[in-house]
């Protein structure tokens, strides 16, 4: 069974919802809220596996509300507006209802829920709302164990290329960025964050001390883990000693 949480400012949207889902014993409605307020508090508090989300609601979007979500789950955008089915998608909805839709239309949308695919392209797309809703994002959306989860960017003691994608370390997890290395160099703030190596960047409110050896540096951070300073990358860190 699938826990769903449907959020509508309209009343007819939701009933109308929740009757195309009684063909759907599987997927059970645990709440259903009229604002973007309280759909962030119904998400976080039951963390359901689908949410339908309207987009235009008093008080959050819905676009604004995923970015307060601790876990992003199945989205389900369901709207009388067209004018946000791109953005809609590029933070990885599974489908986007324009209203009024009819019942085939609906169970498209539902059959698009089983595709796992569906599911773990959600993290890029999502992420990247997240990280761009501000110059330098506070927070941002990490992946662990096919979650989404919400990461203060202030708890990364350092940053690893892993590929295409970065492994960020905070003081006793690992959790996986959708970025690469390059572009989270460009969208943290610059003043915490310092590219050191072709594949290291640290937090530099988290290094505990630096040890120097021939010409090269290692840097030893506040969580006990080293990370080397390359050659091209160690004017930068020199800039800071007085």
């Amino acid at each position: 069974m699938k826990k769903v949480i449907i959020v509508d400012d309209e009343r007819a949207g939701r009933e109308l919802i929740r009757e195309y889902l009684l063909d759907y014993p599987e997927l059970i409605v645990i709440a259903e809220v009229n604002n973007g307020v309280d759909a962030v508090k119904q998400i976080n508090e039951f963390q359901p596996d689908l949410v339908f989300l309207d987009i235009q609601m008093p008080g959050l979007t819905g676009f604004q509300v995923i970015t307060h979500l601790k876990e992003i789950p199945q989205i389900i955008f369901s709207t009388a507006y067209d004018a946000y089915a791109l953005e809609a998608f590029e933070v990885h909805a599974v489908d986007y209802l324009l209203k009024p839709y009819t019942k085939e239309r609906f169970n498209k949308a539902i059959k698009r829920t089983t595709i796992e695919k569906e599911f773990n392209n959600l993290g890029s797309l999502a992420e990247s709302l997240m990280i761009n809703q501000q110059q330098y994002p506070e927070q941002i959306l990490v992946n662990k164990n096919k979650k989404l989860l919400t990461l203060d960017t202030s708890s990364i003691i350092w940053i690893e290329a892993y590929g295409d994608y970065a492994k960020l370390h905070s003081t006793d997890q690992v959790f996986m960025s959708n970025y690469g290395i390059t572009a989270l160099e460009e969208r943290l703030n610059p003043k915490l964050f310092m590219r050191v190596h072709r594949s290291f960047i640290v937090n530099l409110k988290q290094i505990k001390s630096v040890e120097k050896y021939g010409k090269g540096y290692d840097i030893h951070m506040k969580n006990n883990e080293h990370v080397k300073v390359s050659r091209g990358f160690a004017h930068k860190l020199k800039e800071l000693m007085f």
